[in-house]
């Protein structure tokens, strides 16, 4: 597919552009093709494309071809590497491999070659060895004139040199990257493509396929029978269900199933000793993401939990902050995998977290941004300014929203330092400088500054000096409430569920009254925890932290002084969210409805119920879906648009003014289900004096509630009680209604019963009289009896003839006139038929058979013939009448037994007399004749004949009584004359003895070959002496060719062997000279 592809090896430069060009033809391609370009082995360049790599396509339209480039902007060394160009077109594949290695930019130095400095200038033809003392003399010497030496070329060195020469080449001319430079080499080398005797068609280099997909791999081979072996990285596949080997002519295939990851490997085909190779590139589907990732905006230390979905479980997700990858052992950041879903956990959040996140997959990418705001800070009790006497103790508190929040505590700009007098506490929200004795140098404006934030909360402390010189006014002391804000009336307080209630009561009085609050009868006097009281100038505060249930209650203050007392009473009413409804449950179904039914919640929570609001869900799931959106005033709700036979469950929540209760307990599972609907084609089928048969078909529509069975009613025409005719379910679909009174007119219906009730019933068109029909017996013959019934022995036989009449008649089975016999015929008979059946037919059940259906006087008759056939007996008198020429005339008689049924034909077989050996000469012949053609001449015949009728041949032949002989006449042979040919001839070898060399100790032989006739006799000599009957040689002569075997040779068995031949025209011979070399013994020690 490739016109032009990329260079196998680039070197580039670190900081410059490189550019790659493929070119594709399309003239051959059904649809455009893809191009992939790849680093290593699956990463995928076009994720990366961008400001580093640029990837561009062109077409022209002239010539249909696609030119692909890819560049890289400024090479960096992370570039360098194994690279790969893919294009695909439907079913065609092709690739291309290329590496890069990047170089370090030149730089200009203007230092001369430090190699130079480690040379002698002056050492004759020791010059080039190392010398560093060169550098360490102050005074240049002059250098003798250098001959300029010949430009040699290291790489045609290298190409042509031996591989046990390149350390030395290396050496000698300052290659210090061997290993680099001789793995270039290799690239460099052009192969010659061998021709192959054994393949017409190789494998291609490589094959691409998808994971789970089907790959076929083939090769066209010279011989069609030529066996051929598939191997996987070096080891033989095996036939199987994944593996399958097909040859088809020239042809051989294999076909991998459903390819796997371990399916990625290097493939062979081998056939004898030559082989084909490729490599199959499994790529796996991109795993692509199905829910994206969503911005998160948070406050300083909040947990936050990027989340994505991809469309496989085990999936690599690779997450990242701007764009650096995070480290997967990071004590800041947290992964984790639930199937599918992959998240990225921040535990808390910081204003160095602010950014872009990204999480990548092979197939595809998405980002969120994490906006983190520096958290607001509260203040929710202010310090407030103080007068203290002396030796009195001062307290400053605040009250701020965040509970990790610490600070610290200036006065007048100066820290504040903890010591035996001053002491700072900092409890949940609360924190507080306590000064004991106060003295006047404490005086001054003390602040609050928290860690962090740009707040400060100021106060000032005053230092009261006494002076007795002055009488004190006196005044009773007097609570004075405020009527407005969370005051309902005068003494009555709402608060709701965990809020923070906060009471301010003015106190005025001289002097300063003291103030007592209580609950009920009992006095309040903590200063600390959820429910306090808190005292101030002029001012008595009364505070409870996450009201509950049980603070509701009447509440009291009390303030006296000397002069007098003061009391009010005020009820603190805590209003809630009410509790979740009870007793949810389903009263009914219907086919995409129920009922649901609930009790009201045991507490409303202070205020009065507005409505419900109602959930459903199917069994086993986790997903709720809301079935209201406006409060839903009543406690029944039919809800509606379920699916039928599905499980669901439903939970209520109660509704007030303050909120939404908690979900109730889910309901019992229930399923919408409906009856079915009414029975079809309800009809009479049968009316006696006391009973009616109905017949009906099931319901079109039965539904998920199934079908349980039918209840058949009656009830006389006119009266609308209708009195069931079965206790029990009726399964099949028809009844028969006994007992019913003679001569009434009834009306009857059937109605379908399942678990969600009866179905409408099915009626009857009009009402039914109660009478006995009186019917004339009538047989309906079948129309297959009405002819002769003809069946082979041993054959099951079972008659049904169906017949009516009313009432039931009376059924009889005749034989030719006679009753037949239970023990030979079995009968069966009911209101509508009878069946006559006999278990294995015989010749002796063959008869005329006669069926009688009465009723008192009347009657019908029908009648049947059955006859049993079997094979018939052989002819007789077989007879040759006549023999003339080649012919022979035949005759016989036909078969005393004709199997109960007509001769359909006979076979006629021949045989020789010498042989026996039986051959057909007609079949299905109909006389009791026939003419034998084309005999032999010379040869005797004889015959037998089979008869044949509907059930086969005879079981025995009859054989013929004489044979025909065919005689031989006028017939006489004259072979031609023949004439000898003179072949005699002197000895002539043909083919030499050769001179040999052998080991002692080693068998051998030696050969040649003779001819003449006639045959000669044969000599062999050794040195001009005849060998005779030593056993040591073994003389060998097969059709011409002489062989003598030496056996274990020594040394004096060499020398000058003759083979003479020699008959009456002459002699021949030959002779060769046979060595014995000894091998010499190795001596031990």
């Amino acid at each position: 597919m490739f016109v032009e592809k990329p260079a196998e090896s680039t070197c580039a430069i670190a900081g410059k552009d490189v550019m790659f060009i493929a070119k594709v033809d399309s003239s051959n391609l059904m649809r455009k093709p893809t191009m992939k370009w790849l680093k290593g082995k699956w990463l995928d360049l076009g994720s990366k494309a961008g400001k580093h790599l640029q990837f561009k396509e062109t077409y022209d339209r002239n010539t249909k071809i696609y030119t692909y480039e890819m560049k890289i902007i400024k090479v960096v060394p992370g570039d360098a590497g194994a690279y790969r160009c893919e294009v695909t077109s439907k079913d065609k594949c092709d690739s291309s491999s290329f590496d890069i290695s990047v170089e370090a930019a030149e730089t200009n130095t203007g230092q001369t070659d430090i190699l130079s400095a480690f040379k002698r200038a002056d050492a004759g033809e020791d010059d080039g060895d190392l010398d560093f003392s060169a550098l360490l003399k102050a005074a240049k010497k002059k250098k003798r004139p250098q001959v300029e030496k010949e430009q040699i070329d290291v790489w045609e060195l290298l190409k042509s040199a031996h591989p046990s020469q390149y350390e030395k080449i290396a050496f000698e001319y300052g290659i210090t990257d061997l290993r680099g430079m001789l793995k270039r080499l290799k690239k460099m080398k052009v192969v010659e493509p061998k021709h192959s005797e054994a393949f017409l068609k190789k494998l291609e280099s490589a094959y691409s396929v998808e994971k789970s997909k089907k790959m076929v791999l083939t090769v066209e081979v010279v011989d069609p029978n030529a066996q051929v072996k598939w191997l996987k990285n070096g080891q033989e596949i095996k036939s199987s269900a994944k593996y399958i080997m097909e040859a088809n002519g020239n042809v051989r295939t294999l076909t991998i199933n459903k390819c796997s990851l371990a399916d990625d490997a290097a493939y062979e085909c081998v056939i004898g000793d030559e082989k084909c190779f490729t490599e199959l590139f499994v790529k796996e589907p991109p795993v692509t993401i199905t829910k994206l990732m969503d911005d998160y905006h948070v406050v300083v230390g909040e947990r936050v939990e990027f989340e994505i979905e991809v469309s496989e479980e085990g999936a690599h997700v690779m997450w990242a902050y701007e764009d650096q990858e995070l480290a997967r052992d990071s004590t800041k950041h947290r992964f984790k995998k639930d199937g599918k879903k992959h998240m990225l956990i921040i535990n808390e959040a910081t204003l160095d977290d602010i950014g872009m996140y990204h999480a990548w997959t092979n197939g595809g990418h998405t980002k969120g941004e994490l906006d983190v705001e520096e958290k607001e800070l509260e203040v929710l009790q202010s310090i407030a300014d103080l007068t203290v006497k002396a030796a009195d103790q001062a307290m400053f508190k605040c009250e701020v929203s965040d509970e990790k929040v610490t600070g610290k505590w200036f006065k007048d700009g100066v820290e504040v330092l903890p010591s035996d007098r001053i002491k700072m506490t900092h409890i949940g929200r609360m924190h507080r400088l306590t000064i004991d004795s106060v003295k006047p140098e404490d005086a001054g404006d003390y602040t609050f500054i928290p860690d962090g934030y740009a707040l400060s909360i100021s106060a000032k402390l005053n230092f009261l000096e006494i002076k007795i010189d002055y009488v004190p006014r006196q005044d009773p002391p007097k609570i004075h409430l405020d009527t407005t804000g969370n005051m309902v009336s005068q003494n009555t307080i709402i608060v709701v569920a965990g809020n923070k209630l906060r009471l301010d009561v003015e106190i005025s009085g001289e002097p300063p009254p003291t103030v007592v609050w209580s609950k009920g009868d009992t006095p309040i006097t903590d200063t600390e925890g959820r429910m306090r009281v808190e005292a101030r100038k002029d001012l008595s505060c009364f505070v409870i932290e996450g009201a509950e249930r049980e603070d509701e209650g009447n509440y009291s203050i009390v303030v006296t002084n000397p002069v007098g007392e003061d009391k009010a009473i005020l009820f603190v009413k805590i209003v809630d969210v009410p509790d979740p409804p009870e007793n949810v449950r389903c009263t009914c179904v219907g086919e995409d409805c129920a009922t649901m039914v609930w009790e009201p919640p045991k507490y409303d929570g202070g205020a009065p119920v507005t409505g419900y609001l109602m959930e459903r869900k199917k069994k086993g799931s986790s997903r709720w879906t809301k079935l209201n959106f406006d409060v839903y005033e009543s406690t029944t709700y039919e809800a509606k648009r379920m699916i039928e036979g599905v499980f669901y469950e439903m939970r209520v929540y109660a509704c007030n003014g303050i909120g939404m209760s908690p979900p109730s307990m889910n309901s019992k599972p229930f399923m919408p289900i409906a009856p079915t609907s009414e029975p079809i084609r309800l009809i009479v089928h049968d009316v006696t004096d006391s009973t009616c048969t109905l017949r009906w078909l099931a319901p079109e529509k039965i539904g998920a509630g199934g079908l349980d069975g039918y209840i058949i009613e009656y009830a006389k025409a006119g009266c609308e009680e209708w009195v069931p005719a079965n206790t029990e379910l009726c399964e099949k679909q028809g009844f028969v209604v006994r007992g019913l009174p003679t001569g009434e007119k009834m009306n009857f219906r059937v109605v379908a019963v399942n678990i969600a009730g009866k179905s409408p019933p099915a009626l009857l068109g009009q009402p039914v009289t109660i009478r006995e029909i009186m019917e004339l017996p009538k047989i309906r013959l079948p129309r297959e009896l009405r002819a002769k019934y003809i069946r082979k022995v041993g054959d099951k036989i079972n008659l049904t003839v169906p017949f009516q009449g009313k009432p039931r008649p009376v059924v009889t089975w005749l034989k030719d006139g006679e009753p037949v016999d239970p023990k030979v015929v079995g009968v069966r008979n009911s209101a509508v038929d009878s069946i006559l059946f006999i278990r294995s037919a015989e010749r002796e059940h063959s008869g005329m058979y006669e069926l009688v259906v009465q009723i008192e006087n009347m009657e019908d008759r029908a009648s049947l013939e059955i006859r049993i056939v079997d094979k018939p007996g052989p002819p007789s008198g077989l007879n040759v009448t006549e023999v003339w020429g080649f012919n022979a005339a035949l005759e016989w008689k036909p078969p005393k037994d004709d199997g109960n049924c007509d001769i359909t034909g006979y076979t006629i077989q021949k045989a020789e007399k010498k042989t026996m050996e039986w051959f057909t000469v007609y079949e299905h012949n109909r006389r009791a004749n026939c003419t034998a053609s084309d005999l032999i001449m010379g040869n005797e015949y004889t015959f037998r004949v089979y008869s044949e009728n509907l059930c086969g041949l005879s079981d025995d032949p009859c054989l013929c009584k004489n044979t025909a002989l065919i005689p031989k006449i006028g017939l006489e042979y004259k072979p031609p004359p023949y004439k000898e040919k003179d072949i005699t001839c002197m000895p002539k070898f043909t083919q030499p003895l050769m001179d040999r060399s052998v080991v002692a100790g080693y068998s051998t032989a030696i050969s040649c070959a003779v001819r003449g006739f006639p045959k000669p006799k044969i000599i062999w000599m050794k040195n001009k002496m005849l060998l005779d009957d030593n056993p040591k040689f073994l003389m060998q002569n097969n059709q011409g060719v002489l062989t003598l075997n030496i056996r274990k040779p020594g040394a004096y068995d060499g020398g000058r062997y003759t083979c003479r031949a020699v008959n009456e025209l002459g002699q021949d011979e030959v002779e060769c000279k046979l060595e014995i070399r000894v091998v010499p013994e190795e001596k031990t020690e």
